[in-house]
């Protein structure tokens, strides 16, 4: 394939490793409008969450290595993967699962190590789960990286006794039996527990349950699902599995005043003969996109079914797991989920985190499976070593939204189509900051043609423009322990304000962030 010219590198300067070996067709236009003087809700950071279970090598190698290992570590957790997790602003934290959590029986992970009961994982790899992470564990490790903690209960195979329990054992500071076994394990202070699952995927892993049933057992578990102490839990249901839109109707109709949060569950792949993280085709990159892009139909109608039952909007849609799903590596276990991760999942993590913007009136949490080795993860680790993947690179530029102000933002975009899958080849999401600085995202999906945008910010006089630009030479381009830096941000030259009016040129297959103030 042809280089791009060496002029239009020099405009964009977003480096060699940005570009190399891009053949790049002549710029497309598109028009965008951000209507400051609209603002609309404030833009929950909890949106940037993510997600930890007891799978593969996410617990542990990836987070916990223990005390005596050799590779750096406080209390166990790996110092490479907190620092990095910290530079990410990470709000929230879901653990111990996903499918894991309804067959997890959070006794047997406290107390002395030495003395805690092993266990099969039965959904992940049939390994043996020794419990050496466990609540302890997991609680100091939020507070290294600066998360809250996101509990997922067990409701599909524990008693209503031992949910109840956990919450005591988290949360009181009385002198009752959980509190006092609390403080014997060695934690004094009980810990402020805000977000709390009444079950996971209850129609499937966590219990095939029909939503009638499974509506009827959150109102029983939750009944004792009791704030103490002055913690108050911010109570999350089970929801729906994509777009099982009478799981949703049914829930809220029988338990929605009871509930806090509503859990949805969208993953997207290639559904494709191709179904490699690395090995694809231009046909298996837009099929992933446009599998991402529904989840702006997914989120609108599950909200709009909500809007009946919670016209004021008090209850959360609460997407704690969503994000790439391809095949595993080769020659790794097939258990344990482990991919790499390219460009092509930036740009899903880019126009999903856009669409979660776009309905922050709605959405108030979102996690991203997963955190480490698993999925479309934000860290890759082997032994000693460790790699941040494109996708990390997308939440660290993306993280200018939290707690900010959502305006509203149209874009007038081209298609991008190949065979019979079409597109929008940009996508967009605005805020502004409480510093008065407005940050604007845009995804261009387009593998070829550079997108030269014309905007207009009504109702502010911006005076500067700069911007972040994340590219690769190729669309499956990704981050290895060998070449570490193959996808990264990069500075964005040229974008320009004059006679207030904003231009700027979007590389093919790139995800950028414009600062403007």
């Amino acid at each position: 394939m042809m280089k791009l010219s060496v002029c239009l590198l020099a405009a964009l300067n977003i480096g060699l490793s940005a570009v190399l070996g891009q053949d790049t067709a002549a710029p497309l236009d598109a028009t965008l409008l951000v209507k400051t003087r609209q603002p609309g809700a404030v833009i929950n950071p909890n949106i940037y969450g993510q997600f930890s279970e007891h799978l593969g090598h996410c617990i542990y190698e990836g987070v916990w290595v223990g005390e005596e290992s050799p590779i750096p570590n406080t209390r166990g957790m790996r110092n490479d993967v907190v620092a990095a997790l910290k530079a990410l602003k990470v709000p929230v934290l879901r653990w111990p699962g996903g499918c894991f959590a309804d067959e997890y029986h959070w006794k047997d992970g406290i107390g002395p190590r030495d003395q805690r009961p092993a266990m099969i994982n039965t959904h992940w790899g049939g390994v043996t789960e020794n419990n050496a992470f466990g609540t302890h564990e997991f609680m100091d490790f939020c507070a290294q990286i600066g998360a809250q903690p996101y509990i997922c209960g067990n409701l599909g195979s524990g008693t209503v006794q031992e949910m109840m329990e956990w919450v005591e054992y988290m949360t009181s500071d009385a002198q009752s039996p959980m509190a006092n076994l609390r403080r014997k394990n060695g934690r004094q202070e009980p810990w402020k527990v805000r977000f709390f699952g009444v079950g996971n995927e209850s129609w499937g892993c966590g219990g095939d349950m029909p939503p009638e049933f499974y509506a009827q057992n959150f109102l029983r578990y939750n009944t004792f699902v009791k704030d103490y102490s002055g913690n108050k839990v911010y109570r999350i249901a089970c929801g729906a599995n994509g777009t099982d839109y009478k799981w949703t109707e049914t829930v809220m109709a029988a338990a929605g005043r009871h509930l806090n949060g509503l859990s949805l569950h969208y993953y997207c792949g290639t559904g494709r003969a191709s179904q490699s993280a690395t090995d694809f085709s231009e046909g298996d990159w837009i099929y992933l996109l446009a599998s991402a892009s529904r989840m702006e139909e997914i989120v609108s109608r599950h909200a709009q079914i909500m809007d009946r039952y919670d016209a004021e909007k008090r209850i959360g849609l609460i997407v704690d797991e969503w994000g790439a799903w391809h095949n595993v590596e080769p020659g790794t276990n097939p258990g344990f989920l482990y991919q790499q991760n390219t460009l092509r999942d930036a740009l899903v993590a880019g126009l999903t985190l856009n669409i979660f913007n776009h309905h922050c009136d709605r959405v108030r949490m979102a996690n991203i499976a997963q955190l480490v080795n698993v999925l479309q993860a934000m860290i890759l680790t082997d032994k000693e070593k460790m790699v941040l993947t494109p996708t990390y690179h997308v939440f660290q530029m993306y993280a200018v939204h939290q707690n900010a102000t959502l305006l509203p933002a149209e874009i007038a975009s081209p298609a991008y189509s190949l065979d019979d899958t079409s597109i929008p080849a940009v996508t967009v999401s605005a805020s502004r900051a409480n510093d008065g600085k407005v940050h604007i995202s845009l995804t261009n999906a387009d593998p070829h043609h550079p997108i030269s945008l014309s905007g207009v910010l009504d109702g502010m006089a911006a005076t500067s423009v700069s911007g972040r630009v994340l590219s690769a030479p190729a669309i499956n381009s990704y981050n290895s322990f060998t070449a570490p830096d193959t996808v990264q941000a990069a500075s964005l030259e040229g974008a320009k304000l004059e006679g207030g009016k904003l231009s700027v040129t979007l590389p093919p297959k790139s995800v950028v962030v414009l600062e403007v103030q």
